[in-house]
């Protein structure tokens, strides 16, 4: 784009100059009123009379439009001046800033050049695949932010701050690379980590683990490359929150091979980032939520239901504590597990992942509660036997409590999933998948030492965190009249023991229910 330059003295000049000329022309004009307006007639007769009528009103309309012509020039000259007193604001507004920006180098200069960090000032953020973001100022400044990473690269870390700010979040991992014929794929990369502040402020949230990458098209089985881990939470100050920890990133697909060769089993979901601790007041961060794993891929046979079964879906994030006055964080939510590739031998669908665990409450705080499990894979579709359904995750502990506070409920636990469908045979039986099993509840809290109810119960006077209710079982395959099984429901969690002196034991989680269907 043009940039435009003025120069306020100039303006000024101008419109000096262009005042001049409306008042010269305004003079000539108040000079000709009494000559133009007022012509004698020539004669006495008709026609000479008219032609004087005819210049006098010529010269009155003339002299009504320089008016309003006048009056124009005057208010473009005004408009014009005071553009001039804009600019010449502007200039000092810009003057003033750089004699601060100057300033503030001075005294950022001896702190830069012997720390490599300025006193004063946010942290750069991340500009190459995978950088860290930059720490801010020793005195105030926020952490700058990590940079996402190339494919298969771990996310940059988020920088710190200083004694008062925020920390940076944490860069996103790069996906994973596909595989070529005949080759693995890659990996996702791990979310990176949230920025740690320092005195007054919140931690940063941890980047997001990249995808695994699909595998292959070729004769041996490939297994989905595993989605990237979740960057933890940076820690909050002494006052402040700790940072969410990161998703992770979802498993890669198996192979699609060739016909009557093996193909892989989808790649595992990423595990959540952990949560991180607050400071001494403040709240723990929330773990992340487990990444969903792969799905397997569509091949005529199967070995031993293995190869071309979904991929473990990843288990959530621990949450982060708190340590005086402040609730713990949640725990991250499993991932739900793959579904199974269609074969003629279905392959199961893969084991749903456990919730995170609630954070730890302060001394005058409630724990967190767990995180939900993730819900089982679906079972493929087979020709012979279909796939059973993966089992449901657990539900995340609730977290324990310091002396006064309830303790945290138990997570839920997943569902199962639902058993895959046999086809109709032809002059035999096909058999339809089992249920997946639901996943058990987790555990209440301890309640608190004082004053606490049952997750752990407070000492003095709490009760105990409710266990978290078991997952319900998943449904059998249903094409046809078989012998498939629904899956059994989930345990439910048990309660937190209530606090030490008084308060009530956490009551036990409900069971899943037994799925309907057959």
């Amino acid at each position: 784009m043009s940039f435009v330059f003025a120069t306020p003295e100039f303006l000024d000049a101008a419109a000096a100059e262009l005042s001049n000329i409306g008042s010269t022309i305004h003079r000539a004009n108040a000079a000709a009123v009494a000559a133009t307006t007022t012509v004698a007639a020539a004669g006495t007769d008709e026609v000479s009379s008219a032609i004087a009528a005819l210049f006098g009103s010529h010269a009155k309309e003339y002299q009504a439009i320089s008016a309003q012509v006048a009056s124009f020039h005057d208010r473009f000259v005004q408009n014009m001046r005071a553009g001039t007193g804009l600019y010449a604001n502007a200039e000092a507004v810009n003057a003033a800033a750089a004699a601060q920006q100057q300033l503030l180098d001075a005294i950022n200069a001896p702190a830069q050049l012997l720390t490599g960090r300025p006193l004063v000032g946010n942290g750069a953020d991340g500009k190459a695949p995978g950088q860290a973001g930059g720490d801010g100022g020793w005195l105030w400044g926020n952490g700058g932010n990590g940079a996402a990473g190339a494919a298969g690269q771990a996310g940059g870390r988020g920088g710190n701050s200083g004694l008062i700010g925020n920390g940076g979040r944490g860069g996103q991992g790069g996906a994973g690379a596909v595989g070529q014929a005949g080759g693995a794929p890659q990996a996702g990369g791990a979310g990176g980590a949230g920025g740690n502040a320092w005195l007054y402020g919140n931690g940063g949230s941890g980047g997001a683990g990249g995808l695994g990458g699909d595998g292959g098209y070729t004769f041996k089985p490939i297994d989905g490359g595993a989605g990237g881990i979740g960057g933890d939470g940076g820690k909050g100050g002494l006052i402040g929150a700790g940072g969410a920890g990161g998703i992770g990133g979802g498993g890669g697909g198996a192979n699609n091979a060739y016909p009557g060769s093996i193909s892989g089993t989808g790649g595992h979901g990423g595990r959540g980032g952990h949560g991180g601790d607050s400071g001494l007041i403040g709240l723990g961060g929330a773990g992340g939520a487990g990444g969903i794993g792969g799905d397997g891929q569509y091949t005529s046979a199967s070995n031993s239901g293995h190869p071309g079964g979904g991929g473990a879906g990843g288990d959530g994030g621990a949450a982060g504590r708190s340590w005086l006055f402040g609730d713990g964080g949640i725990g991250g939510a499993g991932g739900a597990g793959g579904d199974g590739g269609r074969t003629q031998f279905g392959s199961p669908g893969g084991v749903g992942g456990n919730g995170g665990a609630g954070g730890t409450g302060g001394l005058l705080g409630a724990g967190g509660a767990g995180g939900i499990g993730g819900a089982g894979g679906r079972g493929g579709d087979g020709l012979f036997f279909a796939g059973s359904g993966g089992h449901g995750g657990a539900g995340g502990a609730g977290g324990d409590t310091g002396w006064i506070g309830p303790g945290g409920a138990g997570g839920m636990g997943g569902i199962g999933g639902r058993g895959g469908d046999g086809a109709p045979g032809t002059g035999g039986v096909s058999y339809d998948g089992d249920g997946g099993q639901g996943g058990s509840g987790g555990a209440g809290g301890a309640g608190g030492l004082g004053y606490g109810n049952g997750g752990s119960g407070g000492f003095l006077r709490y009760n105990g965190g409710d266990g978290g209710d078991g997952g319900a079982g998943g449904d059998a395959g249903g094409l046809l009249e078989s012998a498939a099984i629904p899956g059994r429901p989930g345990s439910g969690g048990l309660g937190g023991s209530g606090g030490d002196l008084y308060g009530h034991d956490g009551h036990v989680g409900i069971a899943g229910q037994q799925s309907p269907h057959k």
